[in-house]
This record gives structure tokens, sequence and C-alpha cells, in this order.
């Protein structure tokens, strides 16, 4: 008779920690799953990480000429030849939550900020004077230290201005659109929809 309720006890206390394990394998695990939950500050937060996003570089050359009139008369110029990079891209630190929106199917809507010329660096090795000269009937008067200066700002004025010409912006903000497309799709959104600051949506990814 003990014999017979032994085996009956150790059987029963099998089973259960048999069911015990079946049931924490298949629902356990299933209950510890977290799900993210997103929401505008989370996102913005996220984009916020990419700061100052350079998303295009455009190498541009120029010859830029200036004269220098002296007094009483005569005159000084130089002839630069400058190679400048121009960067353009998007300042995310400018973005805050009222920009962004997300709906319940994990989609995102945000208006990021206009693209514009972040910085304009000069290639030091393939920037040169070109000529420098002053009118041969003014020997006496003597070169201006500053000129070559003047003329290197203006040169990056220059260089600023074909690039913008050449639609530095609107390349910038296509590919700022798509970098930050990527970076959020990799976080688990599904999609997303940018807006302009003065516009309607461009567009979803």
């Amino acid at each position: 008779m003990w014999k017979t309720i032994k085996f009956y006890t150790v059987s029963a206390v099998v089973l259960a920690l048999s069911a015990t394990c079946v049931y924490l394998y298949y629902f356990g695990r299933r209950e510890a799953v977290v799900r993210r939950v997103l929401d505008s500050p989370a996102v913005v937060k996220e984009i916020q990480q990419l700061s100052e996003l350079v998303t295009v570089k455009y190498s541009i050359q120029k010859v830029v000429g200036l004269k220098e009139e002296k007094v009483p008369f005569g005159s000084e110029q130089v002839l630069l030849m400058v190679q400048a990079d121009v960067l353009g891209g998007v300042d995310l630190a400018a973005l805050n939550t009222n920009d962004v929106q997300v709906a319940p199917n994990h989609t995102v809507t945000a208006r990021l900020p206009a693209a514009k010329v972040l910085h304009v660096y000069v290639d030091e090795k393939q920037t040169r004077v070109w000529d420098r000269s002053k009118t041969w009937w003014t020997p006496w008067v003597p070169f201006n230290p500053e000129l070559e200066q003047k003329a290197r700002l203006a040169a990056l004025e220059a260089v600023q201005a074909a690039a913008l010409e050449m639609g530095i912006l609107s390349n910038a903000q296509q590919n700022a659109e798509k970098t930050i497309y990527e970076f959020l799709h990799a976080t688990g959104v599904e999609s997303v929809r940018f807006k302009t600051s003065a516009e309607g949506s461009t567009g979803a990814k």
C-alpha cells in the first residue's frame, strides 16, 4: 500500500513539473517579450543622435580677382585660385517634439529643419595666388598684406554661391530624409513621412 501511494505521489510531482516546463516553454517566453513603445520624445531623441547631419559635399574651384585702388593713384590686384569643399546638411539640434508625430501603426511623420550650408573648407594644398601685381608707374607703393586674405574671403563667398546654384540644398534635404528613414527603420519604425516647414508631406518611405 505504501509503495503504491509513493508511486502515485512521485508520478504526480513529475507530471506537475513537466506541465510547468511545458507552460513556461510555450507561454513564459511570450510574456517576457517587451514591446517597444514609440512616442514623439523618443523618436526626437533618436534622431537628434545624428546631430549636425552632413549629407552632401561639393568640391568647387574658383578663380577670384580682387583689385585695390591706391592713394593718391595707382592700384594693386591679386588673382587667387581657390579649391574648397562645401558641406550641406541638416542641423537636427533644432528638432523638437512638435515636429514629430507617431501614429498607432508606428508610422512617423517628421518635419525636418531646412537644409543649409553647414561648412565651407578651403583646401590649402590646392589654393594658391595665381598672379599679383601693381601698376608699373607706382613702384614705391608697397603691397597690401591683407589683400590676399580679402580675396580668400571673396572666394569663399563665390564658392558657396556656386554650390547653392548647383542645388546643394535640395540634394542635402533628400539625402537627409533617406538617412533618417534608414536610421529609424533600423530601430523598428515601419514607415516615415517627411514634411517641409512650409508645406505638406514630401512623401512616405
